[in-house]
């Protein structure tokens, strides 16, 4: 279940809040003043359930930063809610100071598992941003693209397969993880629909089909009628991999298989390691609704698009099968 933070978990709403989600399974972690009231609280008594109690204020960023830290969805429901205070300024250094102290949080670089995402995630405040102040933007989000085309870091599917990057990622524990694959000339197509009937300022997700990358191995190995990668390894044995390929790459001046072509320091190497296994342990899952129902898009299932995929790439006589 996802960890959850709660603003305001002492007053009205939030201890309410609290309550619901602790019944429906979350783990749920209260910011809180020292001198706040926790009888609105749910009691400790089930410490299977029991509340993370973190002491701060959301006008105080640092204490907020640390009670964001690997929570996946934040309620923030903290306010001054009074007609009249002596003071009026803590209505704003609250109700304002405290929402932008969340959303800088949320934004904050440690919250990202990689530079690649951090960057994409700047470059889409800026265009919507723009897109507020009446530029005509449409902004489309794929999933991980696939399918026949050049063999890049942008086509990751096909490279892992031809390249043997295969022997890195079956054997990662959260293969399971939810990803959401998109075909690449659904993701053209939903460009092209979105230049004719997407409304700017609005934003579509051009994904496909959620699956992990076990079940993408899974259909890949029915395809080609081979054997299906049978076993995994937890997160300690690859971090300890990381180690010894970063160690054998500066020993022998070979790359590890994770960077085939990039020459690096063995920090950046370590880091590179440690981001990649970051990414997997969260879920990519998206849902393409609203374009479906906006533009029309209609992408393919995984099973077509990653047969397609392989016989293009036998076709190249870059795999057998």
């Amino acid at each position: 279940m996802k960890k959850i933070l709660v603003t305001g978990a002492t007053g009205y709403l939030g201890g309410r809040l609290c309550h619901a989600l602790l019944q429906q399974g979350h783990p749920v972690r209260v910011l809180v003043r020292r001198t706040s009231d926790l009888s609105s609280l749910p009691p400790p008594t089930d410490a299977a359930a029991a509340i993370e109690i973190v002491y701060g204020d959301v006008t105080d960023y640092r204490s907020l930063l640390s009670a964001c830290s690997d929570c996946h969805v934040i309620f923030h429901v903290a306010a001054v809610v009074e007609p009249w205070l002596p003071d009026p300024s803590k209505f704003f250094s609250v109700n304002v100071g405290g929402l932008k102290n969340v959303l800088q949080a949320v934004h904050h670089e440690k919250y990202f598992c990689t530079e690649y995402e951090k960057s994409k995630a700047y470059a889409d405040k800026i265009a919507i941003q723009a897109a507020s102040e009446g530029v005509p933007i449409v902004a489309v989000y794929p999933g991980v693209i696939y399918g026949p085309g050049k063999v890049t870091a942008g086509n990751v599917v096909a490279r892992m397969i031809y390249g043997n990057y295969l022997l890195i990622w079956v054997f990662v524990k959260v293969w399971k993880r939810q990803i959401s694959f998109s075909h690449v000339d659904d993701v053209v197509e939903g460009h092209i629909a979105a230049m004719n009937k997407g409304q700017p300022g609005e934003r579509y997700l051009l994904t496909g089909e959620n699956a992990s990358f076990r079940h993408v191995f899974d259909i890949a190995a029915i395809i080609t009628e081979t054997k299906k990668p049978l076993f995994s390894i937890p997160f300690w044995a690859i971090d300890a991999y990381g180690w010894a390929s970063v160690m054998f790459s500066r020993i022998t001046g070979k790359l590890p298989l994770i960077s085939p072509r990039l020459q690096h320091s063995l920090t950046t190497l370590r880091s590179i390691l440690e981001q990649t296994v970051n990414v997997l342990k969260h879920q990519w899952a998206y849902s393409c609704e609203k374009a479906k129902v906006e533009l029309d898009y209609n992408p393919r299932s995984l099973k077509e698009g990653l047969a397609e995929m392989l016989h293009w790439l036998k076709n190249l006589g870059l795999i057998k099968f």
